[in-house]
């Protein structure tokens, strides 16, 4: 897994134990603690997960299938990167979730729901196509989402969490690991939508960045893939601009 995908020693040791069902060794209490936490919270998030894609095939799904199919994607690569809809209401996830015995704490540590300062929780994401973002372990550490018709923002993503943190995390680096060693090549793109539209056209070596400009964690998870990584950012001015200041940022 270090030579084929480019995980460091304890990321690869902790994917095999996850496949095997083994439990991973903690040398402390504190780190068996944070262990159970971060487990707990891709828990919480991959039972969300698979209600946003429950809920991009029912009818009021219907529209977030018709985004992605006008884009030009088929039920593959739909399901490849488990996209889903989070249906404009705001309760329906913690009803769903409540129901298979899920607390609103563990929702709200896991990011999605808000606290308002007055009232009850609701659902952070509402009408919105749902992009699972998973780590180098394949789990799912929060989610992007995207609106449909008019509203701001126009991309929302998870707030920082104990389990996701933006400038360590890459979109679809976990799908793009294998090829990205076997070419010593990875893309960066600017976006989910770039990331999938490649794959789509048989470029499987693409990541992006979260919303942001790409951080120095990033780029060392990058370096960790492979040798050389390649900026493919928009082409109009914005985009110029972000690659000449990521590639300012990676020169030290």
């Amino acid at each position: 897994l270090m030579q084929i995908e480019g995980l460091a020693f304890p990321d690869a040791v902790e994917k095999m134990a996850g496949e095997a069902g083994l439990e991973m060794p903690r040398s402390s209490p504190e780190d068996r603690a944070k262990y159970e936490k971060r487990k707990g919270l891709a828990d919480v998030n991959e039972a969300a997960c698979k209600f946003f894609e429950h809920c991009l095939r029912l009818p009021e799904g219907k529209t977030a299938l018709e985004y992605l199919q006008k884009r030009g994607l088929d039920d593959a690569v739909i399901k490849r990167f488990r996209l889903g809809f989070a249906p404009d209401s705001r309760g329906r996830l913690k009803s769903e979730l409540t129901r298979d015995g899920i607390t609103e704490v563990l929702m709200l540590e896991a990011g999605l729901l808000r606290q308002p300062e007055q009232g009850e929780t609701y659902d952070w994401f509402r009408g919105r196509v749902i992009f699972p973002i998973e780590d180098r372990q394949d789990r799912v550490i929060g989610f992007g989402g995207r609106v449909l018709g008019q509203g701001e923002p126009k991309y929302l993503n998870s707030p920082e969490t104990p389990l996701f943190q933006k400038r360590y995390s890459l979109y679809a680096l976990n799908h793009a690991g294998g090829p990205a060693r076997k070419t010593g090549r990875v893309i960066v793109c600017e976006g989910y939508m770039d990331v999938i539209g490649l794959y789509r056209d048989g470029i499987d070596n693409a990541g992006a960045p979260l919303g942001t400009a790409l951080t120095d964690e990033q780029l060392l998870e990058l370096w960790r893939v492979a040798p050389e990584p390649v900026l493919c950012f928009d082409g109009d001015a914005a985009g110029q601009g972000a690659a000449a200041r990521a590639a300012h940022r990676a020169l030290p």
